[in-house]
């Protein structure tokens, strides 16, 4: 229980402080006066298809940052996350397909909360690169994903 409830601490700590506002300022640089604008992207205990999210393993913790480019009508190979992720789209179009047949498509700005144990792909279906920006809440020294072969 300590384990799991530390897991989730460390990454709520980790999304505040990527949340706008939530940074210090650099050395030499004033603080602005405004007020910081939070705006929630997603929050959820579901796959965007659906399925449960699956509880927290038991090993040290491990967030992993992803910065994916995925040129214009480029398809990824099919993969699975054995760890719960989310990301946002932050350029271009992407279409994530599960094996069944379920669709998800996304635009610049859109959020997802992956899904877990669940054979996918994405491709771009647009003619502009896409970009998504995606946080792993892992294992130490477990992959966050696998080609399927």
């Amino acid at each position: 229980m300590i384990v799991k409830t530390m897991r989730m601490l460390s990454f709520a700590s980790l999304l505040l402080l990527l949340s706008p506002g939530c940074a210090t300022a650099p050395r030499g640089e004033p603080a602005g006066g405004g007020t910081p604008v939070v705006q929630q992207l997603a929050r959820s205990t579901r796959s965007w298809n659906h399925e449960l999210l699956p509880s927290y393993p038991t090993g040290q913790p491990e967030v992993t940052i992803l910065r994916i480019e995925i040129p214009p009508g480029a398809r990824l190979e099919p993969h699975r996350h054995p760890v719960i992720n989310a990301g946002i789209l932050t350029k271009g179009d992407l279409t994530v397909v599960t094996a069944d047949g379920k669709t998800l498509q996304l635009k610049a700005g859109d959020s997802i909360v992956e899904v877990v144990n669940t054979l996918h792909y994405g491709f771009n279906p647009g003619t502009g690169p896409a970009e998504i920006v995606v946080f792993y809440a892992g294992e130490q020294g477990q992959p966050v994903t696998v080609r399927d072969r």
